[in-house]
């Protein structure tokens, strides 16, 4: 068993770069039109899955002093992987890779690795405290083939087998990075060579696991007939020896090597479809060590391995293609699944979920999206439209003063009006809304293109798409079939550009409001195969209602966000009235509320009575009452919970 002493179960040490992939499917890298963008690099990849399936993970690395390096910080912190041992180098480059994937057999990609930070890691970055507060460390073979970080990764080694750590091998053999072939040949997996296994072999001695496809198994034995390369590795080393063979699983080795690899200690193997093999090898790697650093039987460690590159090699990207550990244990369930695994809805929905960035037990949103009501107001004051951003922007300071860094806090702001204050939200940890629907709209109209995908594809990744729908389940059939195909079309939509989506219900407008209308609504949507992030509802004062509500929401998706409150319009202390009644409800999650709060003002500031600072204080002080009666409301229940 990993010893608990230890704050990390693994430091994975090497590769850290950008993945560029290729987003259009069956052709050449030169025929791309677009690429995601990704963290990538092998160890680092390792670290993510690792992460993922609850391990403790950090990486060792160096990263440039540029946008891309940062990236990579921000989302390993995302990712739960420590990066106290990430350097930050001022003189080169973070790394870059462009990827495609052209056909079940056909990878194309080009490293774009020249002088790059990674590769600039040297003994002198090895921080010996950092290697000895992990039970593990994993070295890979690309950092072996430039002296500066050969002597780094073997210092670490060596630090971590003096404090009783293991030590972890991967292969990761990439010719084109070790000068062996074009340049346009970073698919390129095998180049036999003498010196390269020479220096590869130097290693061996210092490791427990090592971990390598069949070609990688070559080049590290120094033969192509695997067997044979087998021996010769287990000549110089005593550690566990881990062949990967693709669709067949793997093969591992504890002590001699038999005749065959079928005689070694094999795995489940699961058949699915191969979309795309890179980064697979790097989900075997954390799914193995998910159960070999924990003890569990070589057989169970294995399964995990195979379950994990199986899951991998059917979707787009490497690392946040990754699995979680409620994701693996559900594709082990024995469920029948579909060859071409990433039509299996069911588990797409729950790697989406477990994968989102943030967690919001709290939630309080300065909505400030509406439209056609701002304008509505110039003409009530005679006040200029155009004048209606430079408002808007207000918005945030207004949220930033009394939030302070608090992520618990968010703005709702469109892109007609409200584009100033949301490129200003870049740069604060606040959550992020921004409709989508045209104001007023029933039938549900998208404000944007035709296309609602290629308009979501133009949004920041962090920006929550927010749709309000007036939507009643006793609409007339033609009605509520049109809504519901939008609907339908929007979550995948936004599913494919990553983005979350909030869904606002209004079915007051269009009907009779009882204390199961709004989860018959939710519920027809989940049974049409709606799963938004969030739910944003009308206040009401039924505590039945919001029974209904959660039931639906917790028996159709357990994974779901959550609700935040609308205001519409209403009263300050109508408004707090209903917190009461909604605070011990878990599936609430806060408010997001914008004309209670921002209606006097705004037509104040149209008007020319007060100016900005006038306005943030306003607008600040009426949403810190609101906050302020939440966090009183949840704090009573939950104080009459513990009295209970």
């Amino acid at each position: 068993m990993v010893a608990t002493a230890h704050p990390l179960d693994l430091i994975t040490i090497g590769r850290s770069c950008i993945d560029l992939y290729g987003e259009q499917i069956g052709g050449r890298l030169e025929d791309m039109a677009s690429f995601a963008k990704y963290i990538g690099g092998s160890p680092t990849n390792t670290a993510v899955g690792g992460a993922r399936l609850g391990l403790r993970t950090g990486l060792l690395t160096r990263v440039g002093a540029d946008h891309f390096g940062r990236f990579i910080r921000e989302q390993l912190t995302r990712e739960g992987v420590s990066t106290i041992g990430v350097k930050e180098d001022p003189e080169r480059l973070t790394a870059l890779v462009f990827l495609g994937i052209r056909d079940p057999d056909t990878f194309p990609l080009i490293f774009y690795r020249e002088n790059c930070a990674d590769m600039a890691l040297e003994a002198a970055d090895i921080d010996p405290a950092f290697i000895r507060s992990a039970a593990a460390v994993l070295i890979n073979g690309t950092h072996l083939s430039q002296d500066n970080v050969f002597d780094a990764s073997v210092s670490a080694c060596r630090i971590a087998r003096a404090a009783g750590a293991r030590v972890i091998f991967d292969i990761d053999y990439r010719p084109v990075l070790w000068g062996l072939t074009g340049k346009d040949a970073g698919e390129n997996r095998f180049v036999a060579h003498d010196g390269v296994t020479a220096r590869l072999q130097q290693v061996l001695p210092l490791c427990d696991l090592i971990v390598g496809t069949e070609e990688e198994v070559h080049i590290l034995g120094g033969s192509t007939d695997t067997i044979a390369a087998l021996r010769a590795i287990r000549e110089k080393t005593t550690a566990l020896l881990v062949c990967k063979r693709g669709a067949q699983g793997c093969s591992a080795f504890p002590g001699a090597i038999p005749d065959s690899l079928d005689e070694g200690v094999v795995g489940q193997g699961f058949s699915v479809e191969v979309f795309n093999v890179l980064g697979a090898g790097d989900a075997f790697m954390a799914g193995f060590l998910r159960g070999w650093l924990r003890d569990e039987p070589l057989e169970t460690a294995c399964g995990y391995a195979n379950a994990c590159g199986a899951i991998v090699v059917s979707r787009h990207g490497c690392s946040p293609a990754m699995p979680t550990w409620e994701e693996l244990q559900e594709f082990l369930d024995d469920s029948p699944r579909p060859f071409r695994l990433r039509d299996d809805a069911g588990l797409e929905h729950l790697h989406w979920a477990s994968t989102r960035n943030g967690q919001w037990n709290e939630l309080t949103v300065l909505a400030m999206d509406h439209r056609s009501q701002f304008e509505a107001l110039c003409e009530q004051v005679g006040a200029d439209p155009a004048r209606i951003p430079a408002f808007k922007a207000l918005a945030l300071k207004a949220v930033d003063r009394l939030a302070q860094g608090d992520p618990r806090f968010g703005v709702l702001l469109d892109g007609r009006f409200g584009m100033r204050g949301l490129e200003a939200a870049a740069d604060h940890p606040y959550w992020i809304g921004r409709p989508i629907e045209l104001p007023g709209s029933c039938p549900l109209v998208f404000e944007s293109a035709a296309d609602v995908a290629t308009e979501l594809a133009t949004w920041p990744a962090n920006h929550v798409v927010k749709c309000l729908v007036f939507y009643h389940p006793d609409d007339a059939q033609d009605l509520r079939e049109r809504q519901e195909r939008q609907l339908l079309r929007l979550q995948d939509a936004a599913r494919k550009t990553r983005h979350e989506l909030l869904v606002e219900i209004i079915a007051s407008r269009n009907g009779v409001v009882t204390d199961t209308t709004v989860a018959r609504a939710i519920q027809r949507l989940y049974d049409l195969g709606m799963k938004p992030d969030w739910w944003k509802l009308e206040p009401s004062d039924s505590a039945a209602a919001w029974a209904n509500i959660e039931r639906s929401i917790v028996d159709n998706d357990p994974h779901c966000r959550g609700v935040v409150l609308l205001g519409l319009s209403a009263p300050e202390d109508e408004l707090i009235a209903s917190f009461q009644v909604v605070a011990a409800n878990p599936i609430v999650k806060g408010f997001a509320v914008g004309r209670t709060i921002f209606a006097d003002a705004a037509e104040q500031w149209l008007a020319g009575r007060i100016d900005d600072e006038g306005a943030i204080a306003d607008l600040s002080n009426r949403f810190a009452v609101l906050v302020q009666a939440w966090r009183v409301a949840r704090a009573g229940t939950a104080a009459t919970s513990e009295a209970l």
